[in-house]
Order: structure tokens, then C-alpha cells, then sequence
């Protein structure tokens, strides 16, 4: 067995980082922008599953995912008899503006979803337990935040574990939530490969928010108040200052309209 050293492994979550960045800039969450993993990247994912110098050493509980029996395999709204939405995060940029929104949500007694990349828990492993703690969801956004349907099965399978094998070292649990990356939809392929990861559903979603174009908050807020309606499952991102600055009037909105911003697991249960 080859023995991975610390400098090799933040030299692999530095590469990593630098995907992650590069992507996310390019095409938000879009089916563009990226180009499937060679045999090598998928090497390299396999050697990251190594601990993180920087990863808890005593993980606590968190919730695992469950089956809801009366939804479908892909999840795009909840039940729509019901005055709830689902506020639901990709999880990655500068963790400044992470908290500051999770803060505001909790202010204002919202609870939202995080679909979390893996590569920046590994940069930012606190983030993990700020989440759970805040009372949110977390869940498994893929390690690298790359075009997952377009990989080969191999690397689409090693992208969905190596996160979740993040998420169960710092929280004890792989996640309450899959979302395929750079897709509304996972593939047949996608979705069956993070059913065997133990994701009973994949979580896509009938609002998006397109904040990753960096329209502006105003611009964001017009978005989602013109499509959200009960039950939906609305596509936001951390990272992106325009988010952090939506999110008041947002929930404005939905207050005055008598939407409540709940978890994933709370608008399905």
C-alpha cells in the first residue's frame, strides 16, 4: 500500500480547491462548463479519502438519509397542499459569507438545506458542524463539483462516496441529501450509483434562483418570488454575495405570503 504523506495530501486538496473555484465560476450548477475526469482524477479522489489534518477527530451525530415512500426517486418539490419551501444551498465559496447568511435564515427563524462539495469541507471542515448546528440540513454535493453526468461510472461513483466519506468523518452521517453536480437532474446511471452510496432520493429542484449569474439581489429576489409556490425546492448557492444580500427580502416574501422556509427533511415529512 502506497502511503500518502501530509504534503501529498494537501497537495491533492489543493488541486481540488482549484477545480472547485475555477467550475463554480464558470457555470454555477449549469450542465456546462466542465469536462469529465480522466483516469488520474479519479486516482486522485481515491487517495484524498485519506483524514484531513484539519478533520474532526471525535464526529458527532447527524441525521441519515431516509426513503419517503410517497416521492419519487428524483426529487424536485414536495407536497404542494402545504405552506412550506425549501430554501436549499450549494455549499461552497468563502465560508464568511456562509455563516452571514445561515445567521440571517436563523434570525429570522428559517431553516434552510446545504448540499455540501466536498472539497471545501476539506478547507473548511468547521463548516459541517455550523450547518447541523444551526438546526439545517446537510447534504453530499460530489467531491470536486465537476460535470458528474458526464463521467464514466467509476468516477461518478468515487465522486459521490469521497464526499460522502467527508461528510461521515466530520458529522458521523453520509448526509441527509444527494444533488448531482452541474445538472438539475442525475442521470439513470448517477442516480443509481448514489442509491448504492445510501441516498434513497436525489434532491434537483423546481426553482432556480440563478444567482451564480450574479444578477444582483434585487434581480434574485424577483426570481424566486415569481416561481416559488408551496412545496418547492428552491436552488441558491454560498459564495456569492448577492445571495447573502437577497435573502432578507426573500424571506420577506415568503412571510408575507405565509411560506414557511423550512429543511428538505421537514417540507417531505
Amino acid at each position: 500500500m502506497v502511503r500518502v504523506t501530509t504534503t501529498d495530501r494537501r497537495g491533492v486538496l489543493r488541486a481540488g480547491a482549484g477545480l472547485v473555484a475555477g467550475g463554480a465560476l464558470a457555470a454555477g450548477c449549469s450542465s456546462t462548463g466542465a469536462t469529465p475526469r480522466s483516469a488520474s482524477a479519479s486516482a486522485t479522489s481515491a487517495e484524498s479519502t485519506e483524514p484531513s489534518a484539519h478533520a474532526s477527530a471525535t464526529p458527532r451525530g447527524a441525521p441519515a438519509p431516509r426513503p419517503f415512500p410517497q416521492q419519487p426517486a428524483q426529487i424536485t418539490h414536495g407536497p404542494r397542499d402545504r405552506p412550506r419551501v425549501a430554501l436549499t444551498f450549494h455549499g461552497q465559496g468563502d465560508p464568511t459569507l456562509a455563516r452571514s447568511l445561515l445567521t440571517e435564515a436563523e434570525k429570522r427563524g428559517a431553516r434552510v438545506t446545504v448540499l455540501a462539495v466536498g472539497t471545501w469541507l476539506d478547507q473548511h471542515p468547521e463548516m459541517a458542524r455550523r450547518i447541523l448546528d444551526g438546526g439545517h440540513d446537510l447534504g453530499n454535493h460530489t467531491q470536486h463539483h465537476l460535470a458528474i453526468n458526464a463521467m464514466s461510472e467509476t468516477d461518478a461513483r468515487s465522486e459521490i462516496t469521497a464526499c460522502a466519506d467527508r461528510l461521515k468523518r466530520l458529522t458521523g452521517s453520509i448526509g441527509t441529501w444527494f444533488r448531482p453536480s452541474r445538472a438539475p437532474t442525475a442521470s439513470s446511471v448517477v442516480a443509481r450509483l448514489a442509491r448504492g452510496a445510501g441516498y434513497p432520493h436525489v434532491l434537483s429542484y423546481d426553482v432556480d434562483s440563478l444567482d451564480y449569474t450574479r444578477p444582483g439581489a434585487a434581480a434574485i429576489t424577483r426570481t424566486v418570488s415569481a416561481e416559488v409556490r408551496n412545496g418547492s425546492v428552491v436552488s441558491l448557492h454560498f459564495g456569492y454575495p448577492d445571495t447573502v444580500a437577497a435573502l432578507p427580502a426573500v424571506l420577506t416574501e415568503l412571510d408575507r405570503r405565509g411560506l414557511h422556509a423550512v429543511t428538505t427533511t421537514e417540507l417531505l415529512s
